[in-house]
């Protein structure tokens, strides 16, 4: 009777752990990435940087928001849309650029961001005759979709906007550019089979992995350990939103890459940490520059030394991609 009621207990205790765990990674999935409409997530740790460039990034700030004023005031926008292999209607901002012009930028914004975030950096292309395409991607802003991508299920929605340009332009040389996890989505577009129309790869501070930058902000923002919590919710992620955090590898997708990249990051990202990107750069096979911004936190690097950032970017798009 004894042996009966202590195999009774463990299954009771098994069952209500199960369960617990479930409930923790549903939790964690609708926390993660399950679209809140008009809520800014505040997960990523304060900005680690001193004064001193602070001021330096306001100052720029202020001289980059004014060329991309004029920008905007001198091209004409069109708003488009794509649907996605899952049937989801994806918006996104097309801007003119020089009429004999052939090189386009397709901009990707980053977590709970939205197209108008890119459009700083869309402008020093705008200021190189570029066409600029600045999708909201997939769960963001005007487009559909319930679950964040985080990078992996954007991959697919970024080839379909790589076809769209093509469509509208079969002769257009196209570039990617994405900051954090637009920076990830990038990355993970990088090891699909991309036309040729498809000449570079611009990276900022994207994530090696989703696992990865989950089991940080796991500790960070729970002060919980990996397993089983991340497991479970992994679990829920693959049953609701239907893609694997391990298997969103930009790491992976990298080292199949046959597109030059660039590779930036800030030295005092505390958010998608520094040494990620030396990660996703040795995995790189392809002509790649690596940029680390001194000073920088997470996404400032174009903001800290706009010079440095879009002379490497440019000087090596003339040099490798086109």
């Amino acid at each position: 009777m004894k042996k009966k009621f202590w195999l009774k207990l463990l299954l009771i205790l098994v069952v209500l752990a199960a369960a617990v765990l479930l409930f923790a990674g549903n939790y964690l999935v609708d926390f993660a990435i399950v679209r809140e409409e008009n809520v800014e997530k505040d997960v990523a740790p304060p900005t680690e940087i001193s004064e001193e460039a602070g001021n330096v990034i306001a100052e720029n700030l202020a001289a980059i928001n004014a060329q991309k004023e004029a920008w905007l005031a001198g091209t004409t926008v069109e708003e488009v849309s794509i649907t996605s292999e899952d049937g989801l209607t994806l918006k996104g901002d097309l801007f003119a650029g020089d009429e004999d012009s052939h090189r386009w930028l397709l901009g990707i914004h980053g977590y709970t961001g939205q197209r108008s975030d890119t459009q700083n950096i869309a402008s020093f292309y705008g200021e190189q005759g570029y066409h600029v395409l600045t999708p909201d991607m997939r769960a963001h802003g005007e487009s559909e979709g319930k679950y964040i991508g985080m990078g992996w299920l954007d991959r697919k929605d970024v080839l379909q906007w790589i076809d769209f340009i093509i469509a509208r332009d079969p002769q257009a040389e196209i570039i990617l550019h994405g900051v954090s996890m637009g920076g990830a989505t990038v990355m993970m577009v990088s090891g699909e089979e991309l036309p040729e129309n498809v000449k570079g790869i611009v990276e900022d501070c994207g994530y090696t992995s989703v696992w990865d930058i989950f089991a940080d902000e796991l500790a960070y923002l729970f002060h919980l350990p990996t397993f089983p919590m991340l497991d479970a919710a992994n679990l829920m992620s693959k049953i609701r939103a239907g893609y694997d955090f391990r298997e969103a590898s930009a790491v992976k997708q990298v080292a199949k890459s046959t597109v030059p990249m660039v590779f930036i990051h800030g030295s005092e990202d505390n958010f998608v940490h520094t040494d990620m990107v030396y990660e996703v750069y040795e995995a790189c096979q392809t002509p790649k520059e690596l940029l680390v911004v001194e000073g920088a936190g997470h996404g400032q690097a174009y903001q800290m030394d706009p010079e440095l950032y879009f002379t490497t970017v440019f000087d090596f798009l003339d040099r490798e991609c086109f």
